[in-house]
């Protein structure tokens, strides 16, 4: 699953990027430092794994992971080119959800796109180009598909109708993904890969010295007021403290964490954040060999999980046996589970839950 961060030029997309990937992206002070996105893959804090490991012992812990795309800034004007906006919207089609980084801080040493920070502004404006990219793009398809329908077919019309109800609704100024019919059956209108469409999470990246008390600042609040009214959530993080976080030996970083006054570090809470806007939850398997968690999206049903696992154990699926986490933690291994009744047998239709801990029974 593909997360890609966007906003203005500046506002430290890259900074945070190279912090929560320990990658090594150019970062700089002026605008369009970054043009290809720079992709790297993170590994998803899971406590979890770690109560796994001490059952099981295993040569390697392997976590989920997510990939994050650092795409460069856009500005006024992207959707008709301006700043290499084409390329660069080109880059935020490719993306599952949007990382929309906003600039809630005030420093007159780094350069900002317009004279003062306005996060509500800011905000608006990356969100008009998207929505204006979608209105030119779904045009250009009502033309094409308009010539197809005079051919008098009545699923073509209809289909006709629709597409220039959701180009009245992108000319308004609204995002495809508030298009109720687009609601109702996203799948219908998948393969015109809509940037509006896509789930969006606001980062407000503030000061240092205001993470542990965000509500203070006025740019995070009215960014939250923003995001409120169209469901969205807001994560707030310091960009600067991620870049510090990473590079502090693990064992020191929970230390520095809670010195600041914050329970986890902001890419804990960009990463369950943005789980949850896309819809994934992690089952674990756990063994000699190897303790690992496995991603997958919510309501799957376990054969088809079993697949992620391995091809064979879903082309062969004969059954699972499931047990919660917590309870594996208190019975402290397999056998002591199914001793005391915690493990169940689950059949191909059972749909995983969260946590779940699965031993699959395959045979080819």
């Amino acid at each position: 699953m593909k997360l890609g961060i966007v906003g203005l030029p500046n506002v430290g997309k890259s900074t945070l990027f190279n912090a929560i990937t320990h990658a090594h992206a150019e970062s700089a002070n002026y605008p369009f430092c970054t043009i290809e996105p720079n992709v790297g893959v993170v590994a998803v804090p899971d406590p979890r794994l770690e109560g796994m490991a001490k059952i099981f012992k295993p040569k390697k812990v392997t976590p989920a992971s997510l990939e994050i795309s650092d795409i460069a800034g856009l500005v006024a004007g992207a959707s008709h080119g301006e700043g290499l906006g084409n390329q660069f919207l080109g880059h935020i089609r490719e993306v599952d959800a949007i990382l929309h980084l906003v600039r809630c801080f005030d420093d007159p040493n780094i350069i900002n796109v317009y004279e003062e920070p306005d996060s509500r502004r800011d905000a608006e404006v990356v969100n008009l180009e998207l929505t204006l990219a979608d209105l030119e793009h779904v045009e250009r398809a009502v033309d094409r598909l308009a010539k197809a329908a005079k051919s008098g077919d009545p699923e073509l019309r209809a289909q006709l109708e629709l597409w220039r109800e959701l180009v009245e609704h992108l000319n308004g100024g609204q995002p495809a993904r508030s298009f109720p019919p687009l609601r109702e059956d996203p799948k219908s209108f998948a393969h015109l890969s809509l940037l509006t469409a896509k789930p969006v999470l606001y980062a407000a990246n503030v000061n240092e010295d205001e993470v542990a008390d965000p509500d203070s600042n006025p740019h995070v609040r009215a960014l939250r007021e923003l995001a409120a009214g169209t469901g969205a959530e807001v994560v707030v993080v310091s960009a600067a403290i991620e870049a510090e976080i990473a590079l502090l030996p693990e064992e020191e970083r929970h230390e520095f964490i809670a010195e600041l006054g914050l329970k986890e570090s902001g890419l804990n809470r960009i990463i369950t954040a943005g789980y949850k806007l896309l819809g994934l939850i992690s089952f674990l398997t756990g063994g000699p060999t190897e303790v690992r968690a496995w991603t997958i999206r919510n309501g799957t049903p376990v054969q088809t999980a079993a697949g992620k696992i391995h091809s064979d154990m879903e082309r062969g699926f004969i059954r699972a046996e499931v047990i919660k986490y917590d309870d594996l933690v208190a019975a402290g291994s397999y056998a002591m589970a199914r001793e005391k009744g915690m493990m169940r047998i689950e059949g191909r239709d059972y749909i995983v839950k969260d946590g779940d801990v699965l031993h699959i029974r395959f045979n080819v």
